[in-house]
Formats: C-alpha cells, structure tokens, sequence
C-alpha cells in the first residue's frame, strides 16, 4: 500500500516539473506574405469613328399589283410562283378568240366607212364641176363637202376603234412590268378576269434590287448630324444628292458587313414620336435580302481620331466615378480615373481622362486587368502578362 502511494506521488511531482519545461517553448514570428500576381497590359491605342446605331427594317423599291385591263377566261400561266421575272416576260394569257373577233368586226366597219369615203369625194368632184357648168345649186355643192368630210371623220374614228380592240388583244397577254419576284398566281386557268370597277388581283411583284432600308432617327441624332455635315462643307448638299454612306446587318450576322447609301429624309418629324424617318438603298443582287425583314443600321457621326481603349471589365467604380488601378514605381498599385467613352463589340471601351492637364492615361501606361481584387492601392504586386510571364519590376 505504502509503495503504491509512493509511486502516485513520484508521478504527480514528475508532470509538475514538465510543466515549466513545455512553457519556455518560444512562439514562431509570422513572415511577410509576397505581393499578389495581377495581370496587366497596356492601354491599346485605335483609329475609331463613332457611329449612332438604329433598328430599321427592309423594303421592295417597286411593288406593282398585276391585274387585267380587259375581260376574259385565263387559258395559260406562264410563271411559276416565288420565281424572278424579266420586264415584259407573258405571266397570264386570256382566251384570244373574242378579242381577235372584235378586230375583225372593227376592220370590217372601216372597210365600209373607207368606201364610202371614197364615194364622197366623187360625188363632191362631181358637184363641183356641175357648178362651174352652172348646172347644179350651191346647196347641193355643198351638201356634197358635208358628206365628204362626215365619211373621213367616220373613217378616222374606224381607224381608232380598230387600234383600241388590237390594244385589247394585246391586254389578253398580261405581261410584268418590272423585273423582280413574283407571288403566287390567285387564279388559276379557266377563271374569268372581270373588270369594270372590281378588278380582280391576278398576283404582285416587289422589285428585289436594289432594296430599300427604312429607319427612324430622333431629332438629337437628326440634328447632332446637321452640325457635323455643315461643319465638315461650307455648303452641304441636299440630303438625297449627299450620298450619304451607312452599314446595316441582319439578326443573324455578326457584324456590319453590309452597306448602302441614303437617299431620302422626310420633310418633317413625327410629333408623336419624336423621329423622323430615312431611307437608304442597298444592292441585292443575290435577292437574300427579303423585303419587310428586320435589319440594324449604322451611320458614323464622326471623322476619324484616335482614342485609348481598355478592357471594360478593367474599369472599377467609385460612387459616380470611374478608375482604373494602373502601376507606378516599384509595380506600386496607384488609381487613374477615367472617363468612358462607347463600347465596342470586342469589349474594348473607350476612355478619355477627366482632365488633360492632370494625370493623361498613355499607350505607355501599365493598368491591371486581371487580379483586381487582389490588389491594394499604394502596396506593391507582381505584374504578369498575358501569358501569365513574370514582368520586371519598374524603377
């Protein structure tokens, strides 16, 4: 029992003197963390314009709805639908029998009338020598001149009714107008075609090439426009002389890779609105531009310059102000503010110092582009470049 308390308290005294041992342990110091990795770049510089941009839609130049001038059974169509047509190419042709017989009867009354006329001016020939013979009154003379001038007007008229049912007959082949694409037929062969005040439509044609591009412009950009037009030429041209170009896309292009010029601005703006609207005209040759489709049209308001693009995910915000975190000496983090300009479609954004006498950014200078979270104003980084390349340190 005695030795069983002496080993409890051997134990006892020997955990106190480890105790001291264990507190006498020095605590390790923290070391400096090493400045965080950014990626930066250099502000690229870029020859830009800049456009005003508007949602327009397309248009035929020539719609012509194809009905008939005369009466009669359709006997051929000699068009298939949706196809292009030619000037003067036969789309409909009426039954030619009752028109060929209204040509026949025509030239028949001026045979009749033409002989008579004939006897007239022998009978007047006549009448005239009897009067100089003093065997005939004046009265009968000149009974003979009214007959003769009543047949040659009665012969002039035959002329013009047989002229009036050949151009009928010629109305019997109903013909295009225009060159563009044509409808479908709404009647088909053996229908009547009445006229008189309900002239059936036979079909429509829209003229394809060129085609027109309408759009609405608000009176800002209308005017914003004017300005830059009298500024650029002492004397600037009527709107449809000026040529004006303009670049348009459709909803599944990618970019502004079409091209027309305008031609046409309305005498006034839509009160309602406040718009008003312009047209253009562009080639389409290959007809893939349909009229009433939806286009986006672009008009430059500017000439050319030079302006400082950088990534728009590289800008920050500071209540209403804009910045940049560019890198001074030492690769110190330091804040350019900025001003924006437009967005461009590759996501570059234009930017313009908010003062030219203060800090100007430079095609020079370094800006972060990746890592902004990582980065404290006034603390040095590590600048990596777009391949993730160490960049030596400024000095």
């Amino acid at each position: 029992m005695f030795s069983d308390q002496r080993r409890l308290i051997a134990s006892l005294l020997a955990s106190l003197l480890m105790v001291p041992c264990g507190c006498s342990q020095s605590t390790p110091t923290a070391v400096d963390s090493a400045p965080p990795k950014v990626t930066v770049s250099h502000p690229e510089l870029r020859e830009l314009t800049d456009y005003d941009e508007f949602n327009g839609w397309t248009a035929s130049s020539h719609i012509v709805e194809v009905r008939s001038r005369v009466r009669g059974h359709i006997v051929k169509i000699n068009f298939t639908d949706g196809e292009t047509v030619d000037v003067g190419k036969i789309l409909f042709e009426l039954d030619p029998q009752p028109f060929d017989s209204e040509v026949g009867r025509a030239k028949g009354q001026l045979n009749v009338a033409e002989a008579q006329q004939v006897q007239a001016v022998s009978e007047e020939a006549r009448q005239a020598r009897l009067l100089e013979q003093q065997a005939t009154t004046q009265q009968q003379f000149e009974v003979a001149v009214a007959t003769r001038k009543t047949w040659e007007a009665q012969v002039a008229s035959a002329k013009d009714e047989v002229k009036r049912k050949e151009l009928d007959a010629d109305y019997a082949k109903i013909d295009a107008p225009i060159r563009g694409k044509i409808g479908r037929a709404l009647l088909t062969e053996g229908n009547l075609v009445n006229v008189g005040g309900a002239e059936p439509l036979l079909t429509t044609i829209v003229a394809m090439d060129p085609i027109n591009i309408f759009f609405n412009v608000d009176e800002r950009s209308m005017i914003r426009f004017r300005e830059r037009r009298s500024a650029n030429n002492a004397e600037p041209k009527p709107f449809e002389q000026a040529k004006i170009p303009f670049d348009f896309q459709l909803e599944t292009d990618e970019s502004f890779s079409k091209s027309g010029t305008l031609d046409f601005a309305d005498n006034r703006i839509d009160a309602a609105t406040g718009t008003i609207e312009v047209r253009g005209k562009a080639d389409n040759p290959d007809g893939k531009l349909v009229p009433g489709g939806r286009v986006r049209v672009r008009v430059s308001v500017s000439e050319p310059y030079k302006g400082l693009l950088v990534p728009d995910t590289a800008i920050l915000t500071d209540q209403d102000k804009k910045y940049l975190l560019c890198l001074g000496e030492k690769n110190v983090v330091l804040r350019r503010d900025v001003k924006l300009g437009k967005l461009l479609d590759d996501g570059m954004r234009v930017v313009l110092p908010p003062n030219a006498k203060a800090e100007t950014l430079t095609p020079e200078d370094r800006i972060i582009v990746l890592g902004l979270q990582r980065a404290k104003l006034n603390y040095p980084v590590e600048p990596v470049d777009q391949d993730g390349k160490q960049i030596a340190v400024q000095k």
